[in-house]
């Protein structure tokens, strides 16, 4: 489905010269050095998979998804996405992916989202009945019905989102690409978008390659996660072993009375973990072979009215990873 070998994307990035006479010198002649955004870099997805691709600003998840959506040519390597060459962007190719980019907008701003839905109906040549049915699946799904005929730049941001996702999926793309689909939305919006995305994957089972920076799109939809790290591939497994594999330490949340938490943290053995305290909520990070002691210390020493023990965070093991030398 997705092959991608020893790929590299170098972009030239203007040298700084330092002080006022340097300034002057980079007006007549600037300097040059390479950039790597991506380097040698090797993937294998089979078709139907979810991918969360992660990793800090510049590790090159961006540049990726564009390299394989046929936005950017690469400088080296090879890609096959459902046999195509993405930059020769093969019109069979493109009607049969989509680009889902949480910053960028693809519908008309000062037209409604259903005349922008029109307008894809003609290039994606889509049947009369299945745009009605698609239209009527989709809105559903999304909660936005009554949305359709409003002017996009009169929308919420969550809206607007909603009616991208619409617009990407009207074709039925075999393989799409979510580069932060849910950047900048609220809490509610975020959930009703990976709802959606399970409960449509469920039924059409496309492949999908999801960028992002909220660990629950990655922890809700993906099972496999790719880590860029300077453009390179620092890990590629499921999430389930990157737990076994660098998560050290458990997590212990509970909620007690205000008395008995700020009890708890004056006397707190420093040996049984990291305590933290917010009001009446606790949180401490211990070791695996500790967590179970502070838990019985938390019981014994305090009324406790509710206590999790869970992994690590994600965001914390990918952090700890990516800030390594893995």
């Amino acid at each position: 489905m997705i092959q991608v070998n020893n790929l590299s994307k170098c972009f030239k990035v203007h040298k700084k010269q330092p002080g006022f006479l340097g300034s002057v010198k980079s007006l007549i002649k600037r300097d040059y050095i390479q950039k790597h955004a991506i380097k040698d870099l090797n993937i294998d997805i089979q078709e139907g998979e979810i991918v969360g691709l992660i990793g800090s600003n510049g590790a090159g998840k961006t540049t990726l998804t564009k390299i394989l959506s046929g936005i950017i040519h690469p400088s080296g390597g090879q890609v096959s996405v459902l046999g195509f060459n993405p930059w020769e962007r093969n019109n069979q190719y493109r009607s049969q992916m989509a680009v889902i980019m949480g910053q960028k907008a693809q519908l008309w701003w000062d037209l409604p989202a259903m005349d922008g839905f029109l307008l894809l109906k003609e290039i994606y040549q889509i049947d009369e009945k299945e745009f009605h049915e698609s239209i009527k699946e989709l809105s559903s799904l999304l909660e936005i019905k009554d949305e359709l005929n409003i002017q996009v730049r009169r929308l919420s941001l969550g809206e607007r989102m909603k009616v991208e996702l619409m617009a990407a999926l009207l074709h039925k793309p075999k393989i799409i690409f979510l580069d932060e689909p849910t950047i900048g939305l609220d809490i509610r919006a975020q959930k009703t978008i990976r709802q959606f995305l399970k409960e449509y994957r469920k039924k059409y089972n496309p492949t999908m390659i999801l960028t992002s920076h909220y660990m629950d799109d990655i922890e809700e939809l993906c099972e496999r996660i790719i880590i860029l790290k300077k453009g390179q591939k620092i890990y590629d497994d499921t999430i389930v072993n990157l737990h076994q594999k660098f998560a050290k330490n458990k997590m212990i949340k509970a909620t007690c009375s205000q008395e008995s938490c700020t009890l708890l943290k004056d006397n707190f053995p420093i040996e049984l973990g990291e305590f933290t305290q917010i009001d009446e909520q606790i949180k401490i990070i211990s070791t695996k072979e500790k967590i179970m002691e502070a838990a019985q210390y938390i019981l014994t020493h305090s009324t406790v009215q509710d206590m999790t023990i869970q992994n690590e965070e994600l965001s914390e093991i990918i952090d700890k990873i990516s800030g390594s030398n893995a």
